[in-house]
This record gives structure tokens, sequence and C-alpha cells, in this order.
């Protein structure tokens, strides 16, 4: 279906989302369809955050940035409106805006991420930027109060674990003497990397002398007390935990039981031909920033093609990448989740180009550009760039 050359105007595509999928989605759109289609980019916010690298803004490796969606919007030629999108009428192809702003749209991309959630009542949320700062302060006060110990705590709501064993590795390394403790719903740690990456990860946990407890669901953290299932209570200081995450569940957009929206390999909403999908609204039980790339470049070259674009348009077959602060040199993890026999591999030195936390085909080299205008390093960092040396950030001492 060429969809754009049954009105002779360019397509007119409403991205609703201004995060990682939705920046992916735009720098590929603009690539693939060019003139064939006409952009609006519509986010809840009006700037775009490198949230990966919240877990290093506490341990002093920088102060983060925002980059301005309606400089990138104008910079690629697309409309920007602030607001959340609130509803859709697809019979109509109408968005409505949480302000109450009625959006056209021929197709709609969906990139409005998920909403993060306590996971644990009565333990600190680690939910990105916004919590640095907090987690800063709870440092200095386990510095302060030399506190025995903190537990990293990862309920069985939260499937990307990464980030709790980043602030768990630089915590032990910046507190030599805290007692630090991983407690994790997963069979071991890092297991969604594979058996190189779990070996690697527990032989660096054994070294920051930090206690793993596998295989446990931590539920509450009451009277200085981790409450885990089945039966079992670990005493603490502090709890850290990660948020668990809800899906957007917009009004006119059918979702699963937990609000995630349901598609297909292209992206493409389950039962609405011109709605698409990607990121962390999707029901896609990982979430993470590259895999949302993945699925928004899958949406886009979808989208291209019924724009009337000569584009070979390929599924999303993901490929979970991480980059693993580690309060010393970072690892690289990486793992093919749909091949069999788990294609996995893991090394110190960088197994993509370039080396960030986000890894976008188009997003990662577009950051890396502008990585001085995300990240203030300080003085002894002095031209370090964000993406394309950010090994060299994490090995610094």
């Amino acid at each position: 279906m060429n969809a754009r050359s049954t009105t002779g105007r360019p397509l007119h595509v409403l991205i609703a989302g201004g995060g990682v999928a939705g920046l992916e989605a735009l720098l590929a759109l603009k690539l693939h369809a060019q003139e064939r289609v006409s952009i609006e980019l519509l986010a809840a916010e009006p700037q775009f955050w490198y949230r990966p690298l919240a877990v290093a803004e506490p341990f002093g490796l920088g102060h983060i940035h925002g980059l301005d969606l309606s400089d990138i919007a104008d910079e690629y030629g697309a409309l920007f409106t602030v607001g959340r999108l609130d509803s859709v009428d697809t019979e109509s192809h109408v968005a409505r805006s949480s302000a109450g702003t009625e959006l056209d749209y021929d197709v709609l991309l969906i990139a409005v991420g998920a909403r993060p959630v306590e996971s644990i009542p009565g333990a600190f949320t680690f939910r990105g930027p916004a919590d640095s700062e907090a987690f800063g302060s709870l440092l200095g006060e386990l510095a302060e109060n030399e506190a025995k110990r903190v537990v990293f705590a990862l309920p069985g709501a939260v499937s990307w674990p990464l980030p709790l064993y980043e602030l768990a590795l630089q915590t032990a390394a910046c507190l030599p003497n805290l007692e630090v403790v991983v407690v994790t719903h997963e069979e071991a740690p890092l297991q969604i990397f594979g058996p190189a990456a779990r070996s690697a990860i527990a032989e660096l946990l054994a070294d920051r002398r930090i206690r793993v407890r596998t295989s446990s669901y931590p539920v509450a953290f009451e009277n200085r007390s981790l409450v885990l299932t089945p039966d079992w209570e670990l005493e603490a200081d502090h709890v850290v935990a990660l948020p668990r995450l809800e899906g957007p569940g917009i009004a006119g957009i059918p979702g699963d039981s937990q609000g995630f929206i349901v598609t297909d390999g292209s992206g493409r909403v389950t039962g609405i031909e011109d709605v698409f999908a990607a990121g962390d609204a999707t029901a896609f039980p990982v979430k993470q920033g590259g895999l949302a790339t993945q699925q928004a470049d899958a949406a886009a070259e979808a989208i291209a093609c019924l724009a009337g674009a000569d584009v070979a348009a390929e599924p999303f077959r993901p490929v979970l990448r991480g980059l693993i602060l580690t309060g010393g040199a970072p690892l690289y993890a990486r793992a093919e989740l749909n091949r069999a026999g788990f294609v996995s591999s893991v090394d110190t030195d960088a197994l993509w180009w370039p080396p960030g936390k986000i890894v976008g085909r188009y997003l990662a080299p577009f950051l890396a550009e502008r990585s001085g205008a995300i990240l203030d390093l300080p003085e002894r960092f002095e031209g370090i760039s964000v993406d394309a040396d950010l090994s060299s950030l994490g090995a610094a001492k």
C-alpha cells in the first residue's frame, strides 16, 4: 500500500513521544522517506534527556543536560508540540493531547514510554535523572553516618536490571567500607545477557565484596527489614530499588492487561492499520533504550514504505546491548534475544560504535555529535565525549 499516492501530498506522520524511540523514528523517517513525509513531534516535555547516564551523575561523573526538542525538530524539518498523548480517535485520524489540542495524522507512531511507579514500598526508588540528586544525597548520608548495609533490590516486576547493578557496583567502589548486597529475582546476575556476562558480572561483584541473593522476590522495606518471598527477611539500613513500569493506557488504543500496546514485528498496533508503537509503551517484555531504537527503526521503515519510499522494511529482531558502568573499567555486553542458542558476548573493549549507553542506528551518532551539550564533565574528564569515549570516563579514577 502506498498511502501517499492516493492523496498526492506528503504522508503526515505524528510521532507521540520525545524519548529514545521517538527521536530514532524521526531520524530514520527523514532519511528513508525524505520529502514523502511531513512530521510532527508531540512530547510531554520540551527536552530530551540522556537517561542512562543518570546512574553516573550521583558519583560526580558529570551533570546531565537536556537537548531542546524544538531545536531538533527544526533541524529535521518537523513541527514540535508540547503535550502528552491523551487519546486517539482512529476513525477520524485525530490524536488529542493532555492540553486539549487536536492533532490530525495520516499515520501515528506512539513512543510515549511507560510510567515508572514504586515497586517496593519503603525503599528508595531510582527512576533516572529525576532521582540523581536525591541518590547523591543518600550517598552523602551513607558516608557520614557509617551505615552498615545497603541492599539494591530487583523485584519480580522489573525486567531490565542493569541500572541497579551499576548503582551497586559504583556505590561499593565509592564507599568500600559499606556492606553492599544485591537481592534479585534472577537466577543469576544479569542472566538476560547470557552465560558470558553472568560470569563476568559475578566475578566483578565478588571483587567488590558485594553479596548476591538470587531467586528472591523483595516486596517491602519496613522497620529496617527487607521482606522477601518466600518467607525471609534481610536487615538493612537502606534499600534501593528500580521502579516497575505501567503501560500508558491511551484511550482509543487497545492494550494488554497492564496497559501496554501489542504490536507486530513492524510495530503496527494490533487491529489498526495506520497506528504504530515502539519502545517501553509496547508489550515487548524487556524495556531498554537500545531495543526501543530497534523497534522504532522497524516502524519507521514500514511507514516510509506507506509513503512510497523504496525501502526494504525489516522486522524487529531484538539485539540487546548494554554498556555497564562499574566504577572502574566498563563492560560491554551483547545478546541476540531471537537467536537459537542465545548468542551473547561480553568484553572490556567496545562491541559497537559509537560505544554509548544509548545504541541506535541513527540516534547514537546524532548524540555523539552533541555530547558536550548533554554532559558537563568534571575538570579531570575534560575532552571526553559522552558516547565516543565513554569507556575512558568509566575507567577514570
